[in-house]
């Protein structure tokens, strides 16, 4: 009786799973406003009634994608965090990022597409908690930064990672409008090495 009633649970979060999956891919080749749940159904081969069995409503699809993002590009970050030398670890962290990037273009489009939204939402409220995190992490590097004596005296370091954050995503807005999304991996180094000087250059008498 007990495997029985998992089996239910588990089929369940395979296709949460693959809706998930079906919704990102599709936000990576259009606009997410535009995709439906006839859309998403479609793209896993069930029916639209058989989706809403998983999901209540599409901003739930939407929600479930930007947690899955979220705990994905987070655990990637502090993998890339773990090298011992805190500006290798910022370049590692900073190339991280891009390959998530490429590797799912679909995530910047569904955040972008909410921030350009008034009002506060959900969806929005994950956005702000990611970047809450994302910050915190490249302040304690660039603290270790500090400490070692590896920044400029005077570096602020709170604008320093706004503008870390800043550099990754115009790489992301570019790729996007010119449609060479894989580009952004060949483009990363020379924008991290200009960001490093800024961080790193002292000021003259």
């Amino acid at each position: 009786m007990e495997l029985i009633g998992k089996r239910p649970k588990q089929a369940t979060e395979v296709r949460q799973a693959s809706l998930v999956a079906a919704a990102l891919a599709l936000a990576a080749q259009r606009s997410p406003a535009g995709i439906t749940t006839s859309d998403l159904a479609q793209a896993v081969g069930i029916t639209q009634g058989a989706m809403f069995r998983h999901f209540a409503s599409k901003e739930a699809v939407w929600l479930a994608a930007l947690d899955w993002a979220s705990d994905t590009l987070m655990a990637r970050l502090h993998a890339a965090a773990d090298l011992p030398g805190p500006l290798a670890a910022l370049q590692a962290v900073f190339m991280a990022h891009v390959d998530f990037v490429v590797a799912h273009p679909g995530v910047p489009r569904v955040i972008f597409q909410e921030l350009q939204h008034a009002e506060d939402t959900p969806l929005k409220a994950r956005v702000h908690n990611l970047m809450q995190q994302y910050r915190a992490l490249l302040v304690g590097l660039l603290q270790r930064a500090h400490q070692q004596q590896q920044l400029a005296a005077n570096t602020d370091l709170q604008a320093a990672a706004v503008l870390f954050v800043g550099s990754v995503q115009g790489l992301v807005m570019q790729s996007l409008i010119s449609g060479q999304v894989s580009a952004m991996a060949a483009q990363a180094p020379g924008v991290f090495t200009l960001y490093l000087r800024g961080l790193t250059l002292k000021e003259a008498p």
